[in-house]
């Protein structure tokens, strides 16, 4: 997919958009309310292979690469089969939102999967080893996964309480040397928390995606957000789960003798349900009302492995099951490719149809009266042409530091989309500029058929010195 994307690739989808936008330059912070671990894996890879899709495809996929094998090696070390592991591991591809979502849209959530699983396996190593390297590397798997995206404060909070529940690993926890975890945690994300509360507008500035309090009353806002939650729930854990059912279904004639959990399954279970109570409680205090599926992955990522070690101890039964969600997510995941090929290529009928767009011949007519060193637009779309130009700086309303970023000659481009212009026309005039009277329309042409995307440039004069 790597490969194919780089040699056959058109423009980007929104997310990856975004990411070019903001690779430009290495900072602690890059708004849009997420942290900045994604963006400085682009810009490093970025730097070896050049800015392109095949920089943002590596990053993604060495990702989900990564959380997968960390899934499997965290079942292993905690003692249990090469299939368990196998199950626990093919499971998560069971998740539309990894095998799908991932792949052709996402960022952040890329790497809260990658780390969150590294966190879980990192905490295996210490209940394990108990040396003072293994609590370095707990620190740092810590920051990687808080530097990833905010909402895994969720997993990291119900993790550390399913450890100290548990005899196993509480004393691991209860350890001198966890300071030394939480130094280096710390350390590792203080230029970001510090560049967080300096700029708070940009960390607050997706806020208003909660629907808080938009229930009215205090009962209205706890119910819609219980059912919101509920089907968030549904949404992401469904399919797995259900195909965990019928697998165990088919399995039925196999003999499942009884066992006890062992103290690792224990610690997985514990961790989803302190990780559900901890979301319920957030959703009720904060009057959250409106969810998107993805920020389940926190709360979820570790089922198939519980799952997986539950069936671990039901004899032939759960061995048969296993093997048959190895097949499963085996099969779903070879199926994903193709479909999500044609994804990248043709994008979709709304907002995925950026990929389509000629962004050679859209940077040609926009240079075609002279050299531009900055566009500005109103959306997320405009940072495929930095695949053309790598040098280009392309700013949005939610790029920080929008006036100090802005290098002459400046313009701004506009298509027909739903972000309403506004916003960056208030940027624009706060940044000592104003749009010139004279506007230029381009009809931008599409890959594979399509009707041309209509696109106004204006340019943009300075008024006041900066």
């Amino acid at each position: 997919m790597t490969l194919t994307s780089h040699f056959m690739g058109t423009g980007v989808g929104v997310d990856d958009a975004e990411q070019l936008m903001a690779m430009r330059f290495l900072a602690a912070g890059y708004g849009s309310s997420q942290p900045p671990l994604f963006t400085w894996l682009s810009i490093f890879t970025a730097s070896l292979v050049g800015t392109n899709i095949l920089a943002l495809k590596i990053v993604k996929y060495a990702l989900l690469v990564g959380g997968l094998i960390a899934s499997f090696a965290a079942v292993r070390r905690l003692g249990h089969s090469n299939r368990a592991a196998a199950a626990a591991m093919f499971g998560l591809l069971l998740f539309p939102q990894i095998v799908w979502e991932m792949q052709h849209a996402l960022t952040h959530s890329v790497a809260v999967f990658c780390f969150s699983s590294a966190l879980l396996l990192a905490l295996v190593e210490l209940q394990k080893r108990r040396s003072t390297i293994a609590y370095v590397l707990l620190g740092l798997a810590a920051a990687a996964a808080m530097l990833s995206k905010y909402n895994i404060v969720v997993f990291l909070a119900a993790l550390f309480l399913s450890a100290l529940s548990l005899r196993e690993t509480r004393e691991a926890i209860f350890d001198r040397r966890f300071l030394i975890s939480m130094a280096v945690a710390i350390l590792v994300c203080l230029p970001t928390f510090y560049w967080s509360l300096t700029h708070l507008g940009d960390l607050l500035s997706h806020s208003e995606g909660f629907g808080v309090a938009e229930g009215g009353g205090v009962a209205n806002t706890a119910s819609l957000g219980i059912i919101g939650l509920s089907k968030a729930i549904l949404n992401f854990a469904g399919l797995p789960t259900a195909v965990f059912a019928v697998a165990f279904f088919l399995a039925r004639k196999k003999p499942a003798p009884p066992e006890l959990g062992s103290w690792s399954e224990r610690l997985v279970w514990r961790a989803i349900a302190f990780a559900l109570l901890i979301t319920l409680l957030v959703v009720l205090a904060g009057g959250i009302t409106q969810f998107r599926d993805r920020w389940m992955l926190p709360v979820f990522v570790l089922l198939p492995a519980a799952l997986a070690m539950r069936l671990d101890a039901m004899g032939e039964r759960g061995r048969k099951t296993q093997a048959t969600i190895v097949f499963v997510g085996a099969v779903i995941a070879i199926l994903a490719l193709p479909v999500s090929w044609y994804m990248h290529v043709h994008g979709g009928d709304n907002r995925g149809s950026i990929v389509r767009m000629d962004y050679v011949s859209l940077y040609r007519q926009l240079t075609a009266e002279g050299p531009v060193g900055t566009v500005v637009s109103s959306w997320f779309w405009i940072g495929n042409l930095r695949l053309i130009d790598p040098d280009l700086v392309v700013l949005d309303d939610e790029i920080p530091d929008f006036a100090k970023a802005i290098r002459e000659p400046a313009v701004l481009v506009l298509a027909d989309d739903e972000e309403p212009a506004s916003i960056i026309f208030d940027r624009i005039a706060k940044a000592g500029y104003i749009m010139d009277t004279v506007h230029r329309s381009i009809a931008v042409p599409q890959r594979f058929g399509g009707a041309p995307r209509e696109v106004t440039i204006t340019r943009l004069l300075r008024t006041t010195a900066q």
